[in-house]
């Protein structure tokens, strides 16, 4: 199983909405932070949009990543058949052999009957190019939606990216998710957490930090992926909570993200 950094790696330094760095990091820093720390997989999410990226500046990513040495995994929000169709492409064009797509974005949020239709019609696609779509369970579908989603499709070339915190945002344990993804997982994404308690006790926080300093028990997830032997990548991506400044939060992530890639690299 591959270890990879993601452009959730380093949401901050990226960009969050409202928050934009002077110089937010780009696809290209984000290859070479990755030849930096010594990993070999970068998975560009839909927080770097990569269909706005024209046809020469896809080219030049592609060509710097084989020059590094680092493979590219490409991420995507909204399924609609517009979107699959131009991110198989773009997949295809990046040398990517997963997909990651997170089937909601603002404003679209399809039926189940509607997903299953925009897949099917694209699985021949997904053939010709070798890549596998990867759907992240999030939180507004149960993980139980998830696996009869792919069950459906039943196809090898479709399957799970496995968030592990995801899915606690509609209320689901990650031994329910483990249970019902694990067959069908292609994808992890490492994400650990604590759950506080907060100071007047009526309720909880959730919270990122580094991995493997809370709640996340990697090595069960590992053990758990194992048996089906169809795991390819497992990525890092962080929560991370701010600092006082915006400096100040973006050199904590790396710092987290550095610490987390030592982890990951132990582990697996």
């Amino acid at each position: 199983m591959k270890t990879g950094i993601s452009s959730y790696t380093y949401t901050w330094a990226v960009g969050v909405p409202g928050k934009e760095p002077a110089k937010p990091m780009t696809a290209f820093d984000l290859v070479k932070r990755a030849e930096d720390m010594e990993v070999s997989l970068v998975q560009i999410a839909d927080n770097l949009p990569l269909h706005n990226f024209d046809l020469d500046t896809l080219k030049k990513l592609g060509d710097m990543a084989v020059e590094s040495g680092v493979e590219i995994e490409t991420g995507a929000r909204g399924l609609t058949a517009e979107n699959l169709s131009n991110y198989i492409r773009i997949a295809e064009l990046l040398r990517s052999p997963v997909l990651r797509f997170v089937i909601d974005s603002p404003g679209y949020e399809p039926d189940i009957s509607t997903v299953l239709s925009v897949i099917k019609a694209h699985l021949a696609s997904l053939e010709k190019h070798k890549i596998t779509l990867a759907l992240e369970n999030h939180d507004r579908l149960h993980s139980s939606i998830f696996r009869e989603t792919v069950e459906t499709i039943n196809h090898p070339l479709v399957g799970i990216c496995l968030d592990s915190v995801n899915s606690l945002g509609i209320a689901e344990g990650l031994e329910t998710v483990v249970e019902n993804l694990a067959p069908y997982t292609v994808n992890l994404h490492v994400k650990d957490f604590t759950v506080r308690r907060v100071d007047h006790k009526m309720g909880f926080v959730v919270e990122g930090v580094p991995a493997g300093r809370g709640f996340l028990n990697l090595p069960w997830i590992l053990e758990k992926l194992h048996p089906w032997n169809r795991c390819q990548s497992a990525i890092l991506e962080l929560w991370t909570p701010p600092a006082s400044t915006l400096e100040e939060t973006i050199a904590k992530e790396d710092i987290w993200a550095r610490e987390s890639i030592h982890y990951l690299k132990q582990i697996l």
